[in-house]
């Protein structure tokens, strides 16, 4: 699978102009599903990756979203819900606005894959949210964006934590924890990253299931799961703060051996985050919802990616390089 990458400028995920709106990627560095349960997590947007989308004045409402090939009109007299998720989706983030509900063509670019543990599906949602506002002359800060997009991630994925919405209508780094304010996080350093496709496709509505699932069997073994995950997360903060990328990186493997532990990974994964250690990789595990989608190597520096980059593709895998800038 080709990835794509745009070239925009850093904080592009909060710019938009009239009828123009963008919504960040994510990457989660450490607490991907302890989140949902309270948690707290450290994620970071993709500034130069997500959604782009535009809007204009139409007899009805219509969404269209390029390269998934999705085009259809919404009825907004039509009582019965549409069986299509992304028809779903995109219903609930209409009804947000009230009736009547916004007459408009919306038409999406995304330049990262779905189902990938890139946060696609909330980028979407926040560039749509922006291309309506700006459209019908208004503007929220990105906490009411990243809520209003919320309305579609229970569609996409059931019971979302509102970490990616957050960090799709955000910037930088950031602690996340559900229902308390985002905390950015201050960088020391810019932090480079190799991040590499398994070609699986992650679901993570089924991902967050069996973790209830597993919560529901044995909750004081997931509450110590959880527990270990929050400390490693807060660590990581300092270590952020510190620029300290060593001990960052193994927190992350750290953090990887626990999802592993949840069923959340694959050998797939499992592989890729070996052969990216081996290369010199600081530390290295699955991003997003896991089951498949992507994995995450931070390096020292982005010269010294070139190894990490390519025993990804030695195995097969799409791999590519991403900087977070301070």
């Amino acid at each position: 699978m080709c990835i794509r990458r745009r070239s925009l400028r850093a904080g592009a995920c909060a710019r938009y102009t009239r009828g123009m709106a963008f919504g960040c990627g994510k990457v989660i560095l450490l607490g991907e599903h302890s989140v949902v349960y309270g948690r707290p997590a450290l994620a970071a947007s993709l500034a130069s990756m997500g959604a782009e989308a535009s809007a204009e004045p139409w007899p009805h409402a219509r969404l269209e979203v390029e390269p998934w090939g999705v085009a259809f009109d919404v009825d907004a007299e039509q009582e019965e819900q549409p069986a299509d998720a992304m028809q779903r989706a995109f219903r609930a983030l209409l009804a947000g606005y009230g009736k009547p509900w916004p007459r408009a063509r919306v038409r999406v670019q995304l330049s990262i894959p779905g189902a990938a543990g890139l946060g696609g599906s909330a980028a979407l949602s926040v560039a749509v949210v922006r291309a309506l506002d700006a459209l019908r002359g208004s503007e929220r800060t990105p906490e009411a964006v990243a809520a209003a997009a919320l309305a579609a991630e229970y569609v996409f994925h059931g019971t979302p934590s509102g970490i990616d919405t957050a960090m799709a209508a955000g910037s930088g780094v950031a602690l996340f924890r559900k229902d308390a304010p985002l905390e950015q996080v201050a960088l020391e350093r810019p932090l480079t990253l190799v991040v590499g496709h398994s070609g699986e496709v992650g679901q993570t509505k089924i991902t967050v299931a069996s973790v209830k699932q597993q919560y529901q069997r044995d909750p004081k073994k997931l509450e110590q799961t959880f527990g270990a995950i929050e400390a490693l997360v807060l660590n990581a903060r300092s270590a952020l703060q510190h620029g300290d990328v060593a001990d960052l990186g193994k927190l992350m493997s750290e953090n990887q051996k626990l999802l592993n532990t949840l069923l959340l990974s694959t050998s797939r994964l499992e592989e890729m985050c070996k052969a990216t250690e081996n290369a010199g990789a600081l530390g290295a595990k699955l991003t997003g919802g896991g089951g498949g989608g992507c994995m995450i190597a931070l390096c020292a520096g982005p010269e010294l990616a070139g190894p990490v980059l390519e025993a990804l593709r030695k195995l097969g895998r799409d791999a590519f390089l991403v900087q977070v800038q301070p």
